[in-house]
């Protein structure tokens, strides 16, 4: 196993963002179409939070009240937006950090998924399946 492989090898170059004026909807359209977990918010190149799937989740019934389910969204989008339900002052890491040093941080907190940026650029993410990946093609 390669000890000093930098994120940069890993991580997911092909980024889907959302804006905080994107509303929930978006969002949840997003996350389907794509099949990702998080998504980075972004002014410009810059991150100002993450979305996960999770926090949507949190705060729609759209999952469990299918029948009404465009009512619910109509209902969510008039509530709540992308900056009330995203998480901010989001931990990043550095393109030329080593995977070990992102796992690390990984394992030791509550989130599954980091912004990896260059120069306070977004440039990609990485997610704990990033690192499984890697991981499963050393052996």
């Amino acid at each position: 196993m390669k000890k000093r492989t930098p994120v940069s090898k890993i991580m997911s170059a092909n980024l889907v963002t959302l804006s905080s004026i994107d509303d929930l909807t978006t969002a949840e359209e997003l996350f389907k179409t794509h099949e990702i977990r998080h998504i980075p918010v972004v002014q410009g190149e810059e991150i100002i939070g993450m979305l996960s799937h999770t926090d949507l989740l949190r705060v729609s019934y759209a999952e469990t009240v299918q029948e009404y389910e465009t009512e619910v969204d109509i209902v969510l989008n008039s509530i709540f937006t992308i900056e009330q339900v995203m998480t901010k002052n989001v931990v990043t890491v550095n393109a030329s950090d080593t995977i070990k040093e992102v796992a690390e941080v990984l394992s030791t907190r509550e989130f599954h998924a980091l912004p990896v940026v260059e120069n306070n650029v977004l440039v990609g993410i990485v997610t704990t399946t990033d690192l499984i990946k890697y991981l499963l093609e050393q052996y």
